[in-house]
């Protein structure tokens, strides 16, 4: 995504740079607005709170634009809805969370405004006991920003669903709780805002170096996107009980060779090459019988509802025809159990394959894997 334009300005003669952690309660918008940033589907999105479970990078270059901003590449960090940790999966989101919180210049703590409203609209009992629940839950997110260092942007979101009258009485609530350097209103979905909030976070940023090639917008290997894809699919196509219960695990993943162009000749009136294809086999973990029988349905009907969904979002990510073969295991209380949980985060199974593939060498004599070792030692370093 670009901000603005050279204006004759080609040479960087300044770059600013920075990690910008985005924060906030779960369903506020963030994924959203990390993909509206980068430009690109970055993060899954799904209307069901705790969808994102890991750190995730997008990261964004801003262009010189001369006598306004330097240039810059901003490297936002999106994390899991910050909430009180209950299993083991929740107490992993929030570790998430807190090494986000680590290495930052800027956070961003977005606040949902429709619900704001629902909430100051609410009557009786029942708003008592949602404002006992949001008090105790924002106090727990505040509690995090209030000991860091650095800046911190409050973003209230979807303010195109909220009448213009009602934010002021909302910043001016908020901003009793903590001292923002900037409170700034946007609606991700329609853009408004965000330049504004590009243009102030470059202004805070320090002078530094490119953390990623210009080209590259976000840190996660595309196996972990698939496996994102297929989740989001599970999310949008099950009910309430499964999504929160189910998680993915690439078990193959087999690109195609590619071609080298001019390897054959090109025949007059012939029918345009197909696609390469990619084969991907992966498992839908599960903790009961019951999810089970709902995630493959009669017939197996709902396991193709969620496999065509996925290969669908999956051809448009890969830019290959996809086979996707998955298939449901159960896995009981995975979610309080902590080397499971820890299994599923990608960095973790990409330092795994390497291991695999160093064993395998040393095994059969051969070079595979030395790319899958150094991306893992990659990953590593840059954290």
């Amino acid at each position: 995504m670009d901000f603005g334009d050279n204006e004759g300005w080609e040479q960087e003669t300044t770059l600013k740079s920075g990690f910008v952690a985005i924060l906030g309660r779960p369903n506020a918008g963030k994924s959203t607005l990390l993909n509206a940033l980068t430009g690109e589907k970055v993060a899954i999105v799904s209307p069901k709170p705790q969808t994102t479970r890991n750190r995730i990078m997008g990261v964004v270059e801003v262009a010189a634009k001369k006598g306004t901003n330097p240039a810059a590449q901003i490297v936002f960090v999106d994390t899991p809805g910050v909430h009180k940790p209950g299993s083991q999966l929740d107490k992993r989101m929030l570790q998430e969370v807190y090494e986000a919180l680590e290495t930052r210049d800027l956070v961003l703590v977005l606040m949902d405004a429709t619900r704001r409203v629902q909430l100051s609209e609410a009557d009786g009992e029942a708003r008592e006991k949602t404002r006992d629940q949001w008090t105790s839950e924002d106090e727990f997110l505040f509690g995090l920003i209030r000991k860091i260092d650095c800046p911190v942007f409050l973003l209230l979101t979807k303010i195109d669903l909220v009448p213009k009258d009602r934010l002021l009485p909302l910043i001016e609530s908020l901003t009793k709780q903590y001292e923002f350097a900037q409170v700034i209103p946007i609606s991700a979905r329609k853009r408004d805002g965000l330049d504004l909030l590009l243009s102030r976070i470059v202004d805070v940023l320090p002078i530094g170096e490119r953390y990623f090639p210009k080209d590259q917008y976000t840190d996660q290997p595309q196996r972990f996107m698939v496996a994102e894809l297929i989740r989001e699919s599970i999310l949008t196509e099950t009910g309430e009980e499964v999504p929160y219960a189910s998680a993915v695990v690439i078990e193959a993943y087999e690109e195609p060779e590619i071609k080298p162009e001019g390897s054959a000749k090109k025949k007059k009136n012939t029918q345009p090459a197909r696609l390469p294809l990619t084969r991907i086999a992966a498992a839908i973990y599960c903790e009961r019988d019951g999810q089970k029988a709902i995630l493959i349905g009669r017939a197996g009907s709902k396991l193709k509802e969620i496999g065509t969904a996925a290969r669908r979002k999956i051809e448009s990510l890969l830019g290959t025809r996809v086979y996707l073969e998955l298939h449901v295991i159960v896995e009981p209380n995975w979610r309080e159990s902590k080397v499971f949980v820890e299994q599923l985060d990608w960095r973790n199974q990409l330092e795994r394959i390497a291991m695999e593939q160093v064993t395998e060498r040393s095994r059969f004599g051969d070079e595979a894997g030395e790319e899958t070792v150094q991306a893992a030692q990659e990953v590593r370093e840059q954290e």
